[in-house]
């Protein structure tokens, strides 16, 4: 019972995402850090709880970076949709996901590569994408200026896209060979 609670703790940050996203929408910014802040606290629990129990799993290894991404891309965009957060900015973030995903699902389909391990650049630029969410939330009438730090998550952004692109074309070159699809046998006629 206790191996799955590291996959409760993401799944709640799952149902946490439209709870976030709505309180963004109905201008409860408050509301929205301090949900933010639970789903902080269950990702730090569910990543010690898989490590002190050995409990990793093939779903977890799944739903623990799926439940990060939903609820980063929901504040993002919803933080866009009130106006908060610079559309542009928005756009970018979306963009370098769309990408990823883009390229995973093309490993997925055409070759025998199965992992997709996060980047130091990766993590670095989904850490500056947190703060400054958290920095939007906390100050949502930009009282303090905002450039440096959305400067900061383009640049990150970015860069990590860029990282993953080349990373994915160099282990493609690298042996990574294409899947040989089955073959019908011909039907006799």
């Amino acid at each position: 019972m206790f191996r799955n609670l590291p996959n409760l703790f993401s799944a709640l940050r799952i149902l946490l995402a439209p709870v976030a996203g709505y309180a963004i929408l109905q201008g409860r910014f408050h509301l929205a850090l301090l949900l933010l802040g639970c789903a902080g606290v269950s990702d730090a629990l569910d990543g010690y709880l898989a490590r002190r129990l050995s409990a990793f799993s093939r779903v977890g290894a799944y739903l623990d970076p799926i439940s990060d991404k939903l609820l980063l891309v929901t504040v993002y965009l919803t933080q866009g949709l009130v106006r908060i957060m610079p559309s542009w900015l928005v756009a970018l973030v979306f963009g370098r996901d769309i990408l990823i995903l883009g390229m995973v699902a093309w490993g997925l389909v055409f070759t025998r590569i199965r992992r997709f391990p996060p980047s130091i650049w990766g993590k670095l630029s989904t850490l500056v994408q947190i703060a400054a969410a958290i920095l939007v939330l906390a100050d949502p009438e930009a009282r303090v200026n905002r450039s440096l730090v959305f400067s900061a998550v383009a640049v990150t952004t970015v860069w990590s896209g860029i990282h993953y692109s080349w990373t994915g074309i160099v282990q493609l070159k690298a042996g990574a060979h294409l899947r040989s699809w089955p073959r019908r046998k011909a039907s006799p006629q």
